[in-house]
């Protein structure tokens, strides 16, 4: 079987609009601002966490150094997930205006 493609057939990809880039550049900017956000909550997290004295009922080791870290960065996670501390929204507020002014 001798199967040819007639290129009148195949369907060029539609560019995308300008809108259309827009559009994902705001959605990069909420993600990238909400990470940012989630960041310093975990670098507070982190500095909050060496203020507290050592000891207590379990020896601090290299385990559980990686656990508290790995349950600051959830917790940051999961603060930002909800309305957060207000630093992405105030982040994006100010750089979506220089998105949408572009051509």
């Amino acid at each position: 079987m001798d199967f040819k493609i007639d290129p009148r057939m195949l369907i060029s990809p539609k560019p995308p609009t300008t809108s259309d880039r827009k559009a994902q550049d705001l959605k990069a900017l909420r993600e990238s601002s909400q990470q940012l956000e989630s960041l310093f909550v975990m670098e507070m997290l982190k500095a909050m966490r060496k203020t507290i004295p050592e000891g207590g009922l379990f020896e601090k080791s290299t385990s559980t150094e990686i656990y508290q870290e790995m349950l600051d960065m959830e917790t940051a996670k999961a603060t930002v997930a909800g309305p957060g501390l207000g630093i992405a929204d105030a982040i994006y507020k100010q750089m979506a205006p220089l998105i949408e002014k572009k051509k």
